[in-house]
This record gives structure tokens, sequence and C-alpha cells, in this order.
């Protein structure tokens, strides 16, 4: 008898926290919706880019020529895994993959809010496609032996024939001529998107434990690449110092996104009645010879009344 009580002091918990649940996310969706009107365009460029990088992929897979695999220190040193056991790289790249997805869509449940969804991704994109233009470059520079076991001498995967169409090119054979790919060697794109995602949590991310073992996985990620001989030694190398350059050089000329811990409401988008009554309000400011910025305006008043200065809460009109 004391099992239905429960049950039902239960169902009613849980039906108030669904409720507030998505009241969260429909306040979140309405304010990543603004920023979506403005930032589509990047959006959609950085997704046009990623179909253009498989073509590449695809088309030098048309010039590969399979031959004996060249000497690497890495080869050397770890042990092959084997066909039956080379998708265990591919594993831990969707996991990390996967992870990052749905991490940059957490402000749409979490309370802890430190960036918009929409605004991450423009500068996550930017990276991607600054690298795979780098690597677009190399691997059709000089094309190598593939290492990998359907790019051997002697598989029927190694080259390919001429296309009969232009339509066999643009289609790429998705997904399956992406993952039996040739020639798209230097360097790895698996550590383009892998040093992205982990640079990027590293710095947006607010566990620390998360961010020591995406690091970890990083390496893991390094060394089952060349274990299961997808790329050279090199392939690797240079996607790490490579990524990590760009990264830095496109974090250094973007503008850097608010900082959203804080619950600073002037962050988010106006509408023109707003930003109408906003214009009005600090020329009125103005004519009184106030100051325009009300953060000045109030560490002055604080300052002559010897306090200490206010949160931001406070500032806007809301205690805390």
């Amino acid at each position: 008898m004391e099992l239905v009580p429960w049950i039902a002091t239960t169902m009613v918990y849980l039906a108030r926290e669904a409720s507030k649940l998505w009241r969260k996310i429909c306040v979140e969706t309405s304010l990543e919706l603004h920023f979506l009107a403005e930032k589509w365009k990047y959006l959609l460029a950085g997704l046009i880019f990623q179909y253009i990088h498989g073509l590449a992929a695809r088309g030098v897979h048309y010039l590969h020529q399979p031959g004996p695999i060249l000497k690497d220190i890495g080869f050397m040193i770890l042990p092959e895994l084997g066909a039956e056991r080379g998708y265990f790289s591919e594993t831990l790249f969707s996991v990390i993959f996967l992870s990052f997805m749905l991490w940059t869509f957490h402000p749409f449940v979490y309370h802890s809010k430190r960036f918009y969804t929409v605004l991450l991704w423009p500068r996550v994109l930017a990276c991607l496609i600054v690298c795979q233009m780098l690597r677009i470059i190399t691997f059709y520079s000089t094309i190598l032996p593939g290492p990998n076991y359907h790019c051997r001498e002697g598989s029927p995967l190694a080259s390919l024939p001429p296309p009969n169409s232009i339509f066999e090119v643009l289609f790429i054979n998705f997904p399956r001529g992406v993952v039996y790919g040739c020639g798209d060697l230097i360097f790895s794109s698996h550590m383009i998107f892998t040093l992205v995602f982990v640079r990027t949590y590293h710095k947006y991310g607010s566990k620390r434990f998360v961010k020591m073992l995406a690091w970890v996985m990083v390496i893991a990620q390094s060394l089952l690449i060349i274990a299961s001989r997808k790329h050279y030694t090199v392939d690797v190398v240079v996607a790490w110092y490579t990524v990590n350059f760009v990264v830095f050089l496109v974090d250094s000329k973007l503008p850097e996104m608010p900082d959203r811990s804080g619950g600073n409401q002037a962050l988010l988008p106006l509408s023109a009645k707003e930003k109408e009554s906003k214009a009005k309000e600090e020329n009125h400011k103005l004519l009184n010879g106030n100051s325009v910025d009300a953060t000045d305006w109030q560490r002055q008043r604080t300052q002559i009344n010897g306090n200490h200065v206010q949160s931001e809460s406070t500032i806007n009109g809301v205690s805390r």
C-alpha cells in the first residue's frame, strides 16, 4: 500500500520537472533562433565545404596507385592491429565526435550556459575549413601509396576505374566511398576533427576531469590510427602541429564569444522597439550630462558612497 503514494509522488515530480525542461528548451530555442537568423550563412558555408572536402578525397582516390608501404617509424614501434581490429580507432573517433556534438547542444537543457550553440559552431567550422583546405593541398601535391589494408597492392579497392559519369563523382559513393578511400593521407582528417573538438571543449568546457580525459583520448586516437595502418606517422604528426596552429590563429582573429556564465541579459539580441528605447535613453542621458555607460555611472556612484562595486545583476535592477 505504501508503494502507491510513492509512485504517485514520483509521477507528479517527473511531470513537474518535464514541464520545466520543456519551458527551458523553448526559451533557449527562441534565443538561438535570433542568432541563427544572422549566422545561417556561415553555418551553411561550413556544411557545404564538408561536402567539398569529401569530394576532393573521392577525387584523389581515382589518382591513387597502390605500391609498397613506405618505411615508417610508427609502424616499427606499434604492433599492427590487423583488419579484424581496425575498427578500434573508428570506434574511439565516433565516441569523441558524438560526445562533442551532444555537448554543443547542452545549453538547451542545463542551467550552466557558457556559450550559445549557434555562435560556437561557426568557430568550429572555420577551424575545420582552414585545416581541410591545407589538407586538400597537401594530399594532391604528393599522392602516397596508402598503408591501409584496402589500399595495398592486390586489393580491388586500392584504385578506382575512371568514372562513367560526373554523378558517380559528385555522389562520392557515401558512406562506402569515405570509409574505403585511398590517397588522402597528409594529413589525417580524423585528427583534424579530434583536435578541433577537444581544443574547443578545453576552451569553453567547464569540467576539468573531462578536459584531461579528452586529451588522453586524443593521444589514444593518434596511436590507434597508426596501429590500424589508416595513416602514416607523418600524417598524425603534421596534424598535431598544423591543427593546433590553425585553431590558435582562428581564435586570435575571430571576436570572442560572450560568456553566459554571469547571466548577462545585455548579451541577448534586442528587438527593434528595445533598440529604439535604448537609443532614446542614451540620448536622454547625454542631454542631462550623464555617462551613457551604466556600468561607469554605477562605479562612480559606489566610489562616492565608499561602498563596494555592486554586482552586474544589481546594476540591472535585479537583486540576487
